[in-house]
């Protein structure tokens, strides 16, 4: 193997896929060369048009639903349905929400005026602001490329996409822009690692949409800054989810058990850290051990042909397997029990939900990101305590509380620090296009699918419409005592309180003829 070679690899039995190499400073120059002439090509096309050309990346998807999932779990190791559900059956519904969105949110929109602009008109554009580069993360290598990339070319932009290094699905790449029929290099998918994205970003684009952990998205937001180029940032998390004791304790462990495993815990709003007021806590661990343990997990050996295989699957990346292993055995070290799962075998891909009790906020599981399989549990008394407790982090992504009480579920909700929350569910937020998605403190900047999935990729452009006609604006030159004195007697008359109609339309019609009567001959 070329030294200079990155190795994708199967993370369910560690056989090198193919190889994919860095790109070179004349090759992002090209791509973005290419980008530039496709700016041009889209930004005159109908927005019917652009909806047309999206409906054939749906079209594809319906066609082509088993290899895409067999391309997604190949390079990451899910579970069929995990893939299926999260990328696959996602991206159509986007699809079909923002086919219906768009011509709403892009349309020339009228806006109101005040009082003091009355005969013109306002009036604001959105407008596409060029070529949007996408950074992508490794756990939804299929989702997280197409969304962005057409919501940016629904808004008129050319889209230059850089995947993952770890999970870049090349062959499927490969497949799609061949048999899809869609607009040719209006979405560039261009594969390397670091050095690559570092490349496409030294070539300005108009703006930068980052999915990715919190260390790569401040390098990339001191990036863009120094050259002031808008960016989103969707980073980590460190969810937390609190269940008081007035649950339906079944439902609510196979809630809390999704939302803590799907994926194999490899997805920013899944569930890592778990308060359980004391007077269910008991039961409810013992019923979440049980059902945890009955979980269909990888293995080894794993035909991935077969349809539905397990429910959790394989950890992608070797070196997400080091960080799961170190947070486990510095909470075992710190005094954590682990009641299910663990390391069974040091460096496996294949590791099991893993519970651990006796849990706090100095050991790693329960204060860094885990992004595996592990659940780290702590008991709680009070609202106040939980609440305190759940934003007791760093990060601010998403969140969820369990009650019967809708109102006390709203009540904690409200206060909880984060961008996203459900009450009695998990990380449905991401399943509904029209709500927006981001988080806050470290979790993030900006907000990406809702009606900003559009909006974030365009120029808002405000515009005002005035006539031709004889008329000399009054706060035009020159400036005279007598315009002044008129401007704050139409101020006074208009902004006290009680308004003095009277005296703001006497101001108004002197005022209207003074431009005129005064203006520079």
């Amino acid at each position: 193997m070329d030294k200079n070679n990155i190795p994708i690899i199967n993370p369910i039995n560690g056989q090198t896929l193919y190889e994919i190499q860095e790109i070179s400073v004349e090759q992002a120059k090209a791509v973005f060369q290419t980008a530039k002439t496709m700016e041009t090509k889209i930004r005159q096309m109908s927005l019917e048009q652009r909806i047309a050309e999206v409906e054939k990346i749906n079209q594809y998807v319906l066609e082509h639903g088993n290899f895409i999932l067999d391309c997604i779990i190949a390079e990451t190791g899910k579970s069929r349905t995990d893939a299926f559900a999260a990328e696959v059956f996602e991206v159509c519904d986007v699809i079909d929400v923002y086919k219906k969105l768009a011509p709403k949110l892009l349309k020339d929109k009228s806006v109101p005026i005040p009082i003091f602009l009355m005969g013109k008109k306002a009036q604001q554009w959105m407008e596409p602001l060029g070529t949007i580069l996408v950074i992508t993360p490794w756990n939804f290598p299929f989702y997280q490329v197409i969304v962005p990339a057409l919501l940016a070319f629904l808004a008129g932009n050319a889209v230059v996409v850089k995947p993952s290094e770890v999970t870049p699905l090349v062959p499927l790449w490969n497949d799609f822009f061949v048999k899809s029929g869609f607009m040719k290099d209006a979405i560039q998918v261009v594969v390397g690692g670091k050095e690559t994205g570092a490349l496409l970003l030294a070539e300005r684009p108009a703006k930068v949409h980052f999915t990715g952990s919190v260390r790569t998205g401040k390098k990339i937001g001191e990036a863009c800054a120094k050259e002031l180029i808008p960016v989103d940032l969707e980073l980590g998390g460190k969810d937390p989810s609190i269940v008081f004791d007035d649950v339906n304790i079944d439902r609510t462990v196979n809630g809390v058990m999704w939302g803590a495993f799907t994926n194999a815990g490899q997805n920013c709003t899944g569930i890592e850290r778990l308060y359980v007021q004391e007077g269910i806590y008991d039961k409810f661990i013992e019923t979440l051990v049980d059902k945890t343990k009955k979980l269909k997990t990888s293995s080894i050996d794993r035909n991935t042909k077969v349809a539905e295989d397990c429910d959790v699957g394989a950890i992608t990346s070797a070196f997400q397997v080091s960080i799961i292993e170190d947070h486990i055995e510095d909470a075992v070290a710190k005094g954590a029990k682990v009641l299910c799962g663990g390391i069974e075998q040091k460096g496996s891909h294949h590791i099991k939900p893993t519970i651990l009790v006796d849990c706090n906020h100095s050991m790693k599981i329960a204060a860094e990101e885990t992004f595996g399989p592990t659940l780290a549990i702590m008991k709680f008394k009070t609202e106040e305590e939980a609440i305190r407790l759940a934003n007791d982090s760093p990060y601010g992504l998403s969140a969820s509380v369990w009650s019967k009480d809708i109102e006390r579920g709203k009540r904690v909700a409200r206060q909880l620090v984060c961008g996203n929350v459900c009450i009695n569910n998990h990380m449905i937020n991401e399943a509904n296009p029209y709500l927006p998605f981001g988080g806050v403190k470290d979790s993030g900047i900006g907000r990406f699918k809702g009606e900003e999935g559009v909006l974030t990729f365009c120029n808002h452009k405000s515009v005002i419409i005035d006539q031709q006609s004889n008329m000399i604006e009054p706060h035009w030159y020159p400036f005279t005592q007598s315009k002044y004195e008129l401007l704050n007697n139409l101020m006074n008359a208009y902004f006290r309180k009680p308004k003095n109609w009277l005296k703001f339309a006497k101001n108004g019609l002197r005022i209207d003829t003074i431009g005129k009567k005064e203006q520079i001959k």
